[in-house]
């Protein structure tokens, strides 16, 4: 099908994308990047790959006593005047993106509330991991310029994975959403080498069947719609107490803002706020 003129070599508008995802990180409102729209180019026609019926089939495989359950009808939409096939390559990748981060902050919270942490230091000076057991406390005592450090790599994973290439297209241009690309090193990529990959350092995906990929890919979107509930629900429970029964002591009371990134507003002292 025909689309309105996507294409992922217009520079410009990937200039755009980098420079919205800097702005966001430089007033530090929330996560350190958001899923950007797809690059235009003059090009008039690109081969994109899910549809409504995609989504249909796949929502059969995914739950099929619920199926296909989309009250705000997001799988007709067309986002800023992009096509619905191109709509629904973003909206696939965003829930793939925020699956796979909100498993690692399952895990990562029920790892921190046991007191699980690394035996050596956590930063130059020999400062060691903070102590505390209460997720939301311990990221508090972490300096900020560790946490600017950790915003600085999610910034460029977030900015390497919106750049087209040849062997990697954009998710609203015909690419495949979820899908990470490879570190290249030289003149078109990174100036120094890279041994491994953000995705499948150890090319243990490349040995396994089709049929075992696009099973693991619907275990993926399963487990981390359940891991999004269960994070937000730990940090309910941090927040209100009550609000979740099941957690009712057993996860820590959490006085503090528990979406800021920083215990400073730094944003906020501009205009005499706290």
């Amino acid at each position: 099908e025909t689309t309105k003129n996507e294409s992922e070599h217009n520079h410009p508008i990937l200039l755009v994308i980098i420079s919205m995802k800097l702005a966001i990180l430089s007033v530090l409102a929330g996560y350190a990047a958001a899923f950007a729209p797809a690059p235009q180019s003059t090009q008039s026609s690109v081969a994109l790959h899910e549809t409504k019926a995609d989504l249909n089939a796949l929502a059969q495989k995914l739950n099929p006593v619920v199926g296909m359950y989309d009250p705000l009808n997001l799988a007709e939409a067309e986002f800023w005047g992009y096509s619905n096939e191109a709509t629904i390559g973003f909206l696939r990748h965003a829930e793939i993106k925020h699956s796979r981060v909100a498993m690692f902050a399952f895990v990562g919270y029920i790892a921190h509330a046991n007191g699980i942490k690394f035996p050596w230091a956590m930063q130059m000076d020999g400062s060691p991991f903070p102590t505390e057991t209460s997720p939301p406390q311990l990221w508090d005592a972490v300096s900020d310029s560790a946490k600017f450090q950790i915003f600085a790599v999610i910034l460029f994973l977030e900015a390497w994975s919106e750049i087209p290439s040849d062997s990697h297209q954009h998710y609203m241009a015909g690419g495949k959403p979820g899908a990470y690309p490879d570190f290249t090193t030289g003149e078109d990529g990174i100036p120094h080498p890279v041994p491994f990959n953000f995705y499948d350092p150890f090319k243990l995906s490349s040995k396994r069947s089709a049929e075992a990929k696009e099973r693991g890919l619907v275990v993926e979107i399963n487990n981390g719609r359940l891991a999004m509930i269960g994070i937000m629900g730990f940090v309910a429970a941090n927040s209100v107490e009550g609000s979740v029964p099941l957690l009712s002591g057993v996860v820590q009371h959490y006085d503090g803002q528990v979406m800021a990134p920083f215990v400073t507003n730094y944003l906020g002292q501009a205009w005499g706020l706290q």
